[in-house]
């Protein structure tokens, strides 16, 4: 029997994330990423850089900040790294 040499495991689709086989990673790095910026830039920028920390300085002491003082762009950043966590 022939042995797939893609990364690949099932044909390509633009609604599911490609399949990664075992082989030819860097193949398959290109279209993982490909098809998550696909989905919205933000995902793979929250991959990228890692989950985003709400943080603010009192008394010269970072501490988080709490659910009800995030800003309409610290929510929207927090989606997309729960968003990135469910695509992976």
């Amino acid at each position: 029997m022939a042995e797939n040499k893609l990364p690949f495991v099932e044909d390509a689709s633009i609604h599911r994330p490609p399949m990664f086989s075992g082989i030819n990673y860097q193949f398959w790095k290109i279209r993982i990423k490909i098809f998550i910026e696909s989905i919205n830039q933000g995902i793979w920028d929250a991959i990228i850089n890692g989950p985003y920390t709400h943080n603010h300085i009192v008394a010269n002491v970072q501490v988080d900040k709490p659910w009800t003082q995030w800003t309409q762009e610290e929510r929207r950043r927090t989606q997309y790294d729960c968003k990135s966590s469910h695509h992976l």
